[in-house]
């Protein structure tokens, strides 16, 4: 399955638990319901994976954890906030440059519409 394909249900999944619990939980919660809801449309979801950094001649084995990966591909970051900002989309592309994965999603169930609360981001991802 392509990153693309992953995607795509990764924002379907998303809106739909959006449209069911509605905004304003706690981000623990929609991260528990939504690792479900891939699994159960047979995606592997790992939750708070530890990514290590290098830097200088030190290695963290674990200067991260990213909330959601989806088939070892796509980084999911979640957010339940008022408004995303630029330094949460920096993030997710930073995540991206330290994995090597190409596709991210930094998706934001704070707001009252899903759709405007996902933002895609990609390093090198062929459309």
């Amino acid at each position: 399955m392509t990153e693309n394909e992953i995607g795509t249900i990764v924002i379907a999944s998303a809106i739909a638990i959006h449209r069911e619990l509605g905004p304003g939980l706690l981000e623990t919660v929609y991260e528990i319901v939504l690792a479900r809801e891939l699994k159960d449309r047979g995606l592997t979801v790992d939750r708070q994976v530890p990514v290590p950094i290098q830097y200088k001649d030190i290695r963290f084995d674990v200067a991260f954890r990213a909330d959601i990966i989806v088939a070892g591909k796509v980084i999911l970051e979640l957010k339940s906030v008022e408004r995303v900002t630029a330094a949460h989309k920096k993030q997710v592309q930073t995540y991206l440059r330290l994995t090597g994965c190409k596709l991210g999603y930094l998706l934001n169930f704070g707001g009252a519409l899903m759709r405007s609360g996902i933002t895609r981001c990609v390093n090198g991802l062929e459309e």
